[in-house]
């Protein structure tokens, strides 16, 4: 069962804890005239405190708390665990803002900034994403014992507390939401993983499906992985580019192995963590804390983002594992239509060129997120909470569903056919019909059509017509759509494929083509992306809607990788993330193969090699082929909601 939601968003502008300092400077007076008000209102109405909270081992963790000044009532905790500092330090020196929204401050809560060991204040060793031990013994300590001695300190130690814990985070402080889940405390009752940090090798951050995210791993490292500089600052100067053109940056690098030799000089430890573990290894699956999701107590409300370039797989996957392994228990996903962490602080009505017609990110602030630590926290409820709330994109419309993926899907599947057609009908063709490309690693295709050297959030909504005028893409399309196709949950690639090497990338992209007289956007202008081009042409635009790579050596195990042999077809199989998107009347839908992503990805030799250690002779040209034959039917499959929805 499913029911739209009212579309009306509330007109209040909030403040994010993340966001604030990054958009201050950008705010117009009358946010720049609300922050200042919410600051004031922060410093006459609470007081801030600083400890040393210790752990069971004798090492000792910084905790900032900021408690109301009205000591005439109780108020819940509410806990952030970060590895970002929790900065200003000093007892005078106060955050912009409080809680994940200016409604938690209003209404009256204990806060409570953590640093997580080894950051920050804190003593001790930090470790990324580090491994969760189920069965602890003596002083062992991980990330949940961690928050569970936090938790035991603060309920010790801050007065008039009502005896209740609540906890978020965004990004990295999401995985320390989800171990604090794992922690088990009794008085924990409400926790919120925010894109959270999840599998490092399959799907979030830093590697995908096997490939690594190079230009956004590199920017991470290069800045948050170098050691901590002081108490006050979570990293060194950012690293200097010299070049705002990421393309060339990254292809002058040479191969993946140089990054270290010629920029980091061994001191990113963990830069040589994530190259050199280049198959699922226990290193990774030490890390993964989706088996351990058992016999939780506490609410759960985990949040993503359709658009996320850097944890769309971590809350569909937490949210998955929560509700399989703990029945009954409260486990609520929330999807918009967000990059990265938008729904902190940003109205999120659109993301690049576009459009969601409505402030997505103020009505999840306020209609979702503060209703839900409300309840569990205060017992105040406002409606019933479903088991998802989800944003539809294309008609731009927020569903409450009881069940994600919705339960009425059924399956539908795209067969590539002859002449760049899409269709449903299996392939009729006998022999090995196929279309091919040359793939040259020396010349990848971009995966955005603008320049920088990041991993830019707006690449996830992008226009796709650059790639598609490439002799080295595969493009499939459909024709215009007589009716609404709105497709919910998993997307399925299944490729016969060949290649000329014994190593290759495959990337698969979902599109949605608008139609020729789709109007352009009023006012028209995209600065943020292209400052020399300040019109933006939607009639023909050809909008990312879910894209995703894999290596092609794990076909058959991500564990023990396989090479191919020269000109034999071989199944390549694999799954994209979630989407909600309907593809409008008028609309088609297309579907681009090709096998280098870059920078956004690592280059694949095409030669079976490991890849950190390859050379630059091991970069060689193949010959690709993709078949969509009846025998070999290349195909993408996804899930299909009933039109009209309910």
């Amino acid at each position: 069962m499913r029911s739209r939601l009212g579309l009306i968003v509330p007109t209040i502008i909030l403040v994010s804890v993340a966001a604030v300092a990054a958009q201050e400077c950008r705010q117009p007076d009358e946010e720049r005239r609300k922050a200042e008000e919410l600051r004031d209102y922060i410093k006459a109405n609470y007081t801030k405190y600083e400890y040393l909270a210790p752990m069971r081992d004798g090492v000792k963790l910084f905790v900032a708390v900021y408690a109301p000044k009205d000591s005439s009532k109780q108020y819940p905790i509410w806990m952030m665990r970060t590895p970002y500092t929790v900065s200003p330090y000093g007892v005078d020196n106060y955050r912009r803002s409080l809680g994940p929204s200016e409604f938690f401050a209003h209404d009256g809560y204990i806060f409570a900034y953590c640093d997580v060991r080894g950051r920050g204040k804190s003593e001790g060793k930090f470790v990324h994403v580090r491994p969760f031990i189920p069965n602890k013994t003596g002083n062992q300590v991980d990330e949940a014992s961690d928050a569970y001695d936090t938790i035991e300190f603060l309920l010790k130690t801050i007065p008039n507390h009502n005896g209740r814990v609540g906890t978020s985070g965004t990004s990295y402080p999401g995985f320390y939401a989800t171990m604090t889940a794992l922690s088990g405390h009794p008085a924990l009752k409400a926790v919120s993983p925010q894109a959270p940090v999840t599998e490092w090798f399959i799907g979030d951050d830093f590697r995908h499906n096997g490939s690594v995210f190079l230009a956004h791993a590199f920017g991470f490292f290069s800045d948050f992985g170098r050691p901590q500089p002081g108490e006050n600052e979570v990293q060194g100067p950012r690293f200097d580019f010299d070049t705002p053109d990421g393309y060339d940056f990254f292809l002058r690098m040479g191969p993946l192995g140089n990054a270290d030799t010629k920029f980091f000089k061994g001191q990113v430890e963990w830069w040589q963590d994530l190259i050199s573990h280049d198959t699922y290894s226990d290193f990774w699956k030490s890390r993964d804390p989706l088996p351990y999701l058992k016999n939780l107590k506490a609410a759960v409300m985990t949040v993503g983002g359709w658009f996320d370039a850097e944890d769309v797989y971590g809350p569909l996957h937490t949210y998955a594992a929560v509700g399989k392994q703990n029945p009954g228990n409260v486990n609520i996903l929330v999807e918009g239509p967000w990059s990265h962490g938008q729904w902190n602080g940003d109205p999120a009505d659109q993301l690049g060129n576009v459009r969601f017609n409505q402030k997505t990110g103020e009505f999840f602030r306020e209609k979702i997120e503060f209703q839900f630590f409300q309840r569990f926290l205060k017992d105040k409820e406002e409606g019933k909470l479903p088991a998802a709330y989800a944003f539809e994109t294309g008609r731009n419309e927020w569903h409450q569903l009881d069940a994600w993926p919705p339960k009425n899907v059924a399956k539908k599947t795209f067969y590539f056919e002859g002449d760049g057609k899409l269709a449903t009908q299996r392939p009729t063709s006998s022999g090995e019909a196929f279309d091919e490309y040359v793939s040259d690693p020396n010349k990848p295709v971009p995966h955005i059509s603008w320049t920088s050297t990041s991993m830019t959030y707006e690449y996830m909504t992008g226009d796709q017509r650059f790639a598609s005028s490439r002799t080295d893409v595969l493009v499939y399309q459909t024709e215009p759509l007589e009716e609404d196709l709105t497709v919910a949950g998993p997307l399925t690639a299944s490729l016969f494929v060949s290649t000329t090497g014994t190593d290759s990338d495959w990337v698969v992209k979902l599109i949605d083509v608008y139609p020729g007289n789709y109007p352009d956007p009023d006012p028209n202008r995209r600065e943020q992306l292209n400052p020399e081009k300040i019109e933006v042409r939607l009639g023909g635009y050809q909008q990312l809607v879910r894209g995703e790579p894999f290596r092609g050596k794990f076909r058959k195990s991500f564990e023990n990788p396989v090479p191919f042999e020269p000109g034999k077809p071989d199944k390549v199989e694999f799954q994209l993330p979630d989407i909600f998107h309907s593809f409008r009347r008028g609309h088609r839908i297309m579907v681009q193969v090709q096998s280098s992503w870059f920078p956004l990805t690592d280059r694949n030799p095409q030669k079976f090699v490991k890849i950190d250690e390859a050379r630059p002779s091991d970069f060689q040209k193949a010959t690709q082929r993709v078949y969509r034959s009846a025998k070999l039917p290349s195909s993408i499959s996804v899930g299909v909601v009933p039109s009209p929805p309910e």
